[in-house]
């Protein structure tokens, strides 16, 4: 099957699927056209589709918001009709997902295992998607600190220094360990971290190629534990209940299929980041001492029991999710 690109003002939309009386599904990704997600999870995803469906549905992906800019607004744009899915991370818009959110907190879910535990329990999230339909649901690899000028070594490095955050969540961790948390979409970090705006990002290394962070990283600090993000696939709710069933599990399926493959091949393009990043002359990847480490994971782990515990407060059934994802 040969892929038909159609090059726009502002960016590249790939048809995957193609049929004269076929129903187009339109998939809305702000991340560049360039993005590994584009052949390794969204190629398949609409093959798959394509041909359970025979044809009868297809998915058009455009890259780069070009069905709508801001990533903040992916949720919005499904639920609005804009587009008929939507990849996004929950944290961008956190009030509509606080269960969801709180997988990325340090040590509930492992960066190998935590796209299968969360799928494996999905439907505990039911309520927080009622006005979509989830598609599918994975995790990055775990966030580091990639730092613009001012290497961390040390908690004490962090003190007062502006750090980019995915999340709520994430930032109350950065707070915890003595930085500034500065909540920012990750297309808004490259000019935020070379105009000296932010002092780094906590952020997985894919970002390093993907988003060409590299440019502006001279340092990346590992070795405590941190969090891991989530992102999903959402689907316009009426759209997905208008297919018949065997179009209707055709997505489910592709999209549980999607969220492993995705899962798997965002640590492989991380790891692979991470080598290239320490290879290249004037970059430095630094992992914390064992003491050190150890005060980041004391701090950190003093905000997620604080969290877990608001949570809890608030009627959200935080334990009860963490207990199924351990159990996974």
């Amino acid at each position: 099957m040969g892929i038909i690109t159609k090059l726009g003002a502002a960016a590249l939309a790939v048809t995957f699927a193609t049929g004269a009386q076929a129903q187009e599904l339109k998939l809305a990704d702000f991340q560049p056209p360039t993005h590994f997600i584009v052949d390794t999870t969204y190629g398949p995803f609409a093959d798959a589709i394509s041909a359970a469906t025979d044809g009868e549905v297809t998915v058009d992906v455009f890259m780069g918001g070009e069905l709508g800019a801001g990533p903040l607004e992916q949720y919005n744009r499904v639920v609005d009709g804009v587009a008929d899915i939507a990849f996004g991370l929950p944290g961008y818009t956190a009030s509509n997902f606080p269960l969801t959110l709180i997988s990325e907190l340090p040590g509930v879910i492992t960066a190998e295992g935590g796209t299968k535990a969360m799928m494996d329990n999905v439907d505990m999230l039911s309520d927080e998607y009622r006005r979509v339909q989830l598609v599918g649901l994975w995790n990055n690899a775990p966030n580091l600190l990639l730092m613009a000028e001012k290497t961390v070594s040390s908690m004490d490095d962090l003190s007062g220094l502006n750090i980019r955050v995915p999340s709520r969540n994430a930032g109350l961790v950065v707070q915890a360990w003595g930085a500034n948390p500065v909540s920012m979409p990750a297309p808004e970090i490259y000019n935020a971290m070379q105009t000296g705006v932010i002092d780094g990002a906590m952020i997985d290394p894919t970002t390093l190629k993907a988003f060409k962070l590299a440019e502006v990283t001279t340092s990346i600090t590992q070795g405590m534990d941190t969090t891991i993000s989530e992102f999903f696939l959402i689907m316009n709710r009426d759209v997905f209940n208008g297919l018949d069933d065997t179009a209707r599990q055709a997505v489910l399926e592709a999209g549980r299929d999607a969220a492993m493959t995705a899962g798997s091949t965002w640590l492989r393009i991380a790891d692979q980041s991470m080598a290239d990043f320490e290879a290249t002359d004037g970059k430095e990847v630094i992992t914390l001492s064992d003491e050190e480490a150890a005060r980041f994971n004391e701090a950190s782990g003093a905000a997620v029991a604080q969290i877990v515990a608001d949570a809890e407060a608030e009627g959200i059934p935080a334990q009860a999710w963490i207990d199924a994802l351990k159990a996974d």
